[in-house]
């Protein structure tokens, strides 16, 4: 699960950036303001030179200041989510009010170049990210599981260099992961003495300390070592007064803050999120990879037990007074960048805020918690990062979706808003081409020199060696003179899964598209066939969508006798059967060595 800043100058102090001169100023006039605390009514904000220069303007303005009128409507600070993997669609977060992301892991290269666009005040077109880049793990731990090589650390003389390191690729903080996984996926983790170390050496640097944990255990444990906070909450169907107090006293006592992430801990519980799934307003500006990716949540089947014990946590936490801050995992499935910050703030108010607690949680507090000066206020200096909204969400938090304007360092987004809204339309409108699928449905023409098909880029052996994994494959024609219950166009599947990747797979897969990864409309069809024989292990097919990164599977089993397996495309969970782009047959993720055949595969109308 889930799923992808600063260094030199972001510090991000008022007056640190330079902005040009040539900066829009405009007035908003008798706009209701939420200041990032408190709501202000009636009030005149004058934007100059991409700064607030005055939050309560009284006099004539001058000429050039365009007028924007602010009645019946709502002015907040632009929005923060305190909990993104930034690796994609860096635009996207922006059209949805988000004008900055804390984004907890990663790639270095690109946060180096955000890092460079803010220093020369040209980040204007996306959200300012504040980042971790690479987190603080264990050889084998959480996060090493993603394909591509980070540095680890096991022990604390280890720590110091590490937390520098990272500070000279440009992190603006340290995240650190305690999680052991569980008894189906274990990871290995840091233990206590060398998360004590990396927060030290943070401190030591003058930089925040966060920690990532996966259950109530590895939270007391980051909050007794001395994190500034906890990235997420946990899921859990209870948990006792005793524990409840205990994890609270101790937020208290060491002054850290929760990010509670409800958005990604809903998906891992099964439960989409309904509300702006079905609010058009929001969902225009998704094009339908961005939409499968919110439609499809980590759980298989919902189970809302699971988040009575962060719901309780939250609101004991906040009634304590500790922070809570708004953050949503974006970049993990069933969670998207940008709309998901206005479902966690419902969740939020769900859990035990208000409305106005809520927003500020994704404004004032989590400006305040990651320590940046120039932000998550409407007042004057601060950077002109601005959300107009109709209504008043301080009583109503879904008023938050009705989006009228959104200012990034004074820039109005409304054009980008409108030519993504635009470019989804013209998707939408003009659906990929059907693919030829034969009469029969037959897509598997096999041979003793091809592995042929009807259309699309074809059938071919896949590994998980993309993502640096180990396992192998060997794939070949079956001799159906020597074997006579085979069917004619038997092949026969050896794979090795082998350690190296945390999902370790090999087997077969078809691009249905011209190309490898292109998409393809497989609409014309609603069922998979295929007959298969094998060892008796159990095996996955999987399809991939365009924009996705993770597949959708159903598990199968093989036995020693040839037998017909039917999947309806109903089974996989969100499937958009428009933009697929890989059909793939797998063993794995258990290490070992497998054997199965394969024939006959089919697409189907039924």
């Amino acid at each position: 699960m889930k799923k992808t800043t600063l260094a030199l100058a972001l510090a991000v102090c008022a007056g640190c950036i330079h902005f040009p001169a040539t900066a829009a100023s405009f007035l908003i006039e008798r706009v209701r303001v939420f200041d990032g605390k408190k709501i202000q009514a009636d009030k005149n904000v004058l934007i100059v030179d991409g700064k607030i220069q005055d939050s309560n303007f009284k006099g004539k303005p001058a000429a050039d200041v365009t007028i924007i009128n602010g009645k019946g409507r709502t002015l907040l600070p632009g929005l923060i989510d305190a909990h993104v993997h930034a690796y994609k669609d860096h635009e996207l977060p922006l059209l949805y009010g988000i004008t900055t992301q804390i984004d907890m892991f990663t790639n270095v290269t690109q946060m180096k170049e955000i890092n460079e666009k803010m220093r020369k005040g040209d980040n204007r077109e996306r959200p300012d990210l504040i980042s971790a880049g690479v987190l603080a793990t264990a050889p084998g731990g959480h996060g090493t599981e993603y394909g591509m090589s980070i540095p680890t650390l096991s022990k604390p003389e280890e720590a110091q260099a590490w937390v520098d390191a990272r500070l000279a690729e440009g992190s603006h903080f340290i995240k650190i992961v305690i999680e052991h996984g569980s008894d189906k996926r274990p990871f290995n983790s840091l233990d206590t003495a060398t998360v004590k170390a990396l927060i030290k050496a943070a401190h030591l640097r003058k930089k925040l300390a966060v920690v990532h944990i996966g259950n109530l255990k590895e939270a007391q444990d980051a909050l007794a070592a001395g994190a500034d906070g906890l990235v997420h909450l946990f899921n859990d169907k209870q948990i006792s007064d005793k524990d409840m107090r205990d994890l609270v006293n101790s937020a208290k006592r060491k002054h850290a803050f929760i990010i509670p992430t409800f958005s990604v801990l809903e998906s891992m519980a099964g439960i989409k999120a309904q509300d702006v799934l079905a609010d058009k307003r929001l969902t225009d500006l998704l094009d339908k990879s961005q939409m499968q990716a919110l439609n499809m949540p980590f759980g298989a089947r919902p189970d809302p037990d699971l988040l009575k014990a962060p719901k309780m946590v939250t609101a004991a936490m906040h009634t304590a007074g500790v922070p809570i801050l708004a953050g949503t995992d974006a970049g993990n499935p069933g969670t998207q960048y940008g709309i998901s910050l206005h479902h966690e703030l419902a969740s939020l108010v769900d859990a035990g805020l208000s409305p106005i607690a809520a927003l500020a949680s994704a404004t004032s507090v989590s400006a305040n918690a990651f320590q940046l000066k120039d932000r998550g206020r409407i007042a004057n200096g601060y950077k002109a990062d601005l959300l107009l909204v109709e209504g008043e969400p301080d009583k109503a938090i879904s008023s938050t979706r009705n989006i009228v304007d959104i200012w990034k360092d004074g820039e109005r987004v409304t054009a980008q808003r409108e030519q993504k809204q635009q470019e989804v339309s013209r998707q939408n409108a003009q659906k990929n081409l059907l693919a030829e699928i034969p009469a029969d449905g037959r897509i598997s023409l096999f041979s003793k020199e091809k592995l042929a098909s009807p259309f699309g880029f074809g059938w071919h052996p896949s590994t998980d060696a993309p993502m640096a994994g180990k396992s192998s494959v060997n794939i070949k024609k079956l001799d159906t003179t020597k074997e006579t219950d085979a069917p004619a166009d038997a092949i026969s599947i050896a794979a090795t899964i082998n350690p190296g990747f945390a999902y370790p797979w090999a087997g077969l897969a078809f691009f249905p598209g011209r190309q490898p990864m292109e998409a393809a409309n497989l609409s014309a069809a609603n069922t998979l066939k295929f007959r298969v024989k094998g060892d008796g292990k159990d095996y996955s097919v999987a399809i991939s969508v365009q924009g996705s990164y993770i597949p959708l599977t159903v598990r199968f089993n093989t036995t020693s006798e040839w037998q017909e397996v039917v999947v309806p495309f109903s089974k996989f969970k969100g499937l958009d059967a428009s933009i697929i782009t890989i059909l793939a047959f797998n063993a794995g993720p258990q290490i070992g060595e497998y054997h199965f055949e394969i024939a006959d595969v089919r697409l189907l109308k039924e």
